[in-house]
């Protein structure tokens, strides 16, 4: 069952501002129950139920960061080159044997274990060999080309916090200090479904007045993305009571319900009536554009203990795009016990005039180009409507526009969120 409480969204204005959604998400909602260990061959995508602690150093001993001669500092001369008696030769994967004596220079490989006494190495192309000896040049500092133990990682520190999402560089770490498997959070069990007498499946008749369901595959796409396993229970008729049981039988088994549809004020829109009757619909209004009308709130389940999260999203596909990685995207992430995303627009040169309302935050869809003097600026699709898919195809993310914006002009600079940050 999912971790969080009917009231934990309670909200008293019309609209609900998206940074006061976050902080309610942030504060009120808890991770789902269930940890297990997977192999890191299968832990990309999951999320760590505990910080992960480093069992060795990284490296674990000093050693080469080149192929060259390792010496010691003292030995150099700071007024020109010096002449050393090559001693040894030490082989990445092989201990190093004597130490290093005064006045002599150790061959070495790249990750080969440092001779003792030796502090610096010099590239092989830096010097010149002359049989047993080697011509090494002035200049080069103490440590140089030198790879000190634990200077990656200190052993017995943190490798990996509690609620880092595991991608490759993070799996690659792991294996770094020896680790087979990791500890996480089970995955998140989500069922979705779109509404509508006007929606109908992909391949199947099609009369005149009837669209083909897009939304479910769009948001089975982007929540696998995130590592969910999701049920696709199809299509909803805009039946209150079949509405209602439903989203009943849903929440047994699943930690999050998803619809599209059927969240706004007119006389077919009956999910929000469906939640009430069995749950509790804490908000339905955001203050975002597209997808305005977006419903959150907790529905009660056939079992005592089932019960789920439950997330109603506006029909248009463009709207259930941005209001998946604004709104519904942070609640898996709280709920998967994953660390708080920050998104961080990068600003560019805006390539068209806008205007919008105050006290809501807009996203609209650019495609980026290099201008003639080298700027990267953006341009505004030519067709913004939520209903609009090649407007997502056709374009590399979205322009937020701020609360307090009402208007930008050509050369203004605006952050720039990349669908790949949004979807990831």
């Amino acid at each position: 069952m999912a971790q969080l409480t009917d009231d934990c969204f309670a909200f008293s204005g019309p609209l609900l501002p998206l940074t006061d959604m976050e902080r309610l998400i942030g504060e009120r909602v808890g991770p789902v129950d269930g940890v297990e260990r997977v192999p890191l061959r299968l832990a990309r995508g999951r999320v760590t139920a505990a910080d992960v602690v480093a069992p060795v150093a990284l490296p674990p001993f000093d050693n080469s960061a080149v192929d060259g001669y390792a010496v010691r500092h003292a030995d150099l001369s700071t007024g020109g080159d010096i002449r050393l008696v090559i001693g040894g030769r030490v082989m990445a994967g092989v201990q190093s044997g004597a130490a290093i004596r005064p006045g002599e220079a150790i061959r070495i490989f790249t990750g080969a274990p440092m001779p003792a006494g030796a502090d610096t190495v010099f590239m092989q192309e830096d010097v010149t060999v002359d049989g047993e000896t080697v011509m090494v040049p002035k200049g080069l500092r103490c440590g140089a080309n030198r790879r000190l133990a634990g200077e990656d990682l200190a052993a017995g520190n943190v490798a990996l916090p509690a609620g880092t999402v595991l991608d490759a560089p993070h799996v690659a770490l792991a294996a770094a200090i020896g680790l087979t498997d990791l500890a996480v959070r089970r995955r998140l069990r989500v069922a979705i479904f779109s509404t509508g007498d006007e929606v109908v499946e992909p391949g199947a008749p099609r009369h005149g007045a009837a669209i083909f369901d897009a939304n479910r595959f769009l948001l089975a796409a982007l929540l696998e993305r995130l590592g969910a396993e999701v049920t696709d229970l199809g299509i909803l008729k805009d039946d209150p009571d079949k509405l209602a049981r439903a989203l009943k039988d849903s929440a047994a088994g699943h930690d999050l319900v998803v619809t599209s549809g059927g969240v706004s004020t007119g006389e077919a829109d009956h999910v929000r009536g469906a939640v009430e009757a069995i749950g509790n619909l804490v908000f339905w209004r955001i203050a975002i554009k597209p997808g305005r009308p977006v419903a959150m709130g907790v529905i009660r389940g056939v079992g005592k203990n089932d019960g789920a999260a439950f997330v109603g999203l506006p029909g248009n596909p463009v709207a259930v795009f941005v209001t998946f990685v604004r709104v519904v995207k942070p609640l898996l992430r709280r709920l998967s016990g994953a660390l708080p995303q920050t998104l961080h627009p990068l600003p560019v040169r805006v390539a068209f005039a806008y205007k919008k309302k105050k006290d809501r935050r807009e996203y609209v869809r650019v495609s980026l180009r290099r201008a003639a003097d080298g700027e990267i600026e953006a341009i505004k699709h030519p067709q913004d409507g939520a209903g609009i898919l090649t407007s997502l195809t056709e374009t590399d993310g979205l322009l937020e526009f701020a609360e307090d914006v009402t208007s930008v002009a050509p050369g203004d600079r605006v952050g720039f969120l990349s669908y790949a940050d949004l979807m990831g």
